[in-house]
C-alpha cells in the first residue's frame, strides 16, 4: 500500500526584491543552472527555477498584494540555505566576489565541518561548509555542551 503523504522533495523557495539578479548571483556564486522563469508582461517574475548541484532552488519577486514579502536591504530572514560543498573556502570566496557579505568567515566547527555564514545582495543568509571529520551525535552534544558551557556561539 503506497503512503499519500510520502515527501518526494523538498525545496528552497525565496522572494527577493530583483528576482533577475538573484539568479545572476546564484549562477555566478555558487555554479548554478537557470532551468526557467515565468515572466509577466509587466516584467515581474512570478517563478524561476535554478539548479544547484542536486537541488532546486525556486525563487520569485515579491508578492505583496498576497502577503509575499522579500527581506529590506538589511533585514535578516529568520530561514536560511545551506549548501554542502567540496570547498568551503573557495566557495566563499566565489560568492564573495558576486557579491555576497561575510556574516561569519569560514571557521571548523565543533560538529565536523567547515562553514560560514554570508548574506546575498538581497537579504537572504547562506550557510556554507564542507565536511572536515564524521562526528557522533553523542560526540557533537559533548561539544555542543562544551562551547555552550564557555559562552561560545553555536
Amino acid at each position: 500500500m503506497s503512503n499519500p503523504s510520502r515527501i518526494h522533495e523538498v525545496f528552497s523557495y525565496l522572494r527577493v526584491a530583483d528576482t533577475a539578479a538573484a539568479i545572476d548571483f546564484c549562477v555566478r556564486a555558487f555554479g548554478g543552472v537557470e532551468r526557467f522563469r515565468l515572466v509577466e508582461p509587466s516584467g515581474r517574475i512570478g517563478h524561476a527555477e535554478v539548479q544547484l548541484g542536486p537541488a532546486v532552488l525556486m525563487l520569485s519577486d515579491a508578492y505583496p498584494e498576497y502577503g509575499l514579502n522579500a527581506p529590506g536591504k538589511e533585514g535578516e530572514t529568520a530561514a536560511s540555505v545551506h549548501l554542502h560543498v567540496d570547498d568551503c573556502d573557495a566557495v566563499v570566496a566565489r560568492a564573495v566576489a558576486a557579491g555576497a557579505t561575510v556574516l561569519m568567515p569560514p571557521t571548523d566547527q565543533f560538529y565536523g565541518e567547515r562553514s560560514c555564514r554570508l548574506r546575498d545582495p538581497f537579504g537572504h543568509t547562506w550557510l556554507i561548509g564542507h565536511s572536515i571529520e564524521d562526528v557522533t551525535p553523542e560526540e557533537m552534544q559533548r561539544r555542543y555542551t562544551a562551547l555552550m558551557n564557555a559562552g561560545g556561539e553555536p
